[in-house]
């Protein structure tokens, strides 16, 4: 079942989304700034941690790009695929 047409969203709620959104672009890219400095810099382990980096920074990107989307995928007015 449809949930039927959806109350107007509020211009504060709006500005929480926005907020959100870039808090999660911002956060994906500092987990992967991390990644990318524990594979090439003594962060974790003395010579770098070459796999473990990478997949930090693989995360972060995971999280920054199509996270986002995502949200802005649920959150889309009127509702898209």
């Amino acid at each position: 079942m449809s949930e039927g047409p959806k109350p107007p969203v509020s211009d504060e709620e709006w500005r929480n989304r926005f907020i959100i959104i870039n808090l999660v672009r911002i956060g994906g890219a500092a987990i992967a700034l991390f990644g990318a400095a524990a594979m090439q810099t003594d962060l974790l382990r003395p010579g770098g941690a070459f796999g473990l980096g990478l997949t930090i920074a693989l995360l972060g990107l995971l999280i920054s790009f199509p996270g986002a989307m995502a949200l802005v995928r649920r959150w889309r007015t009127p509702p898209g695929p």
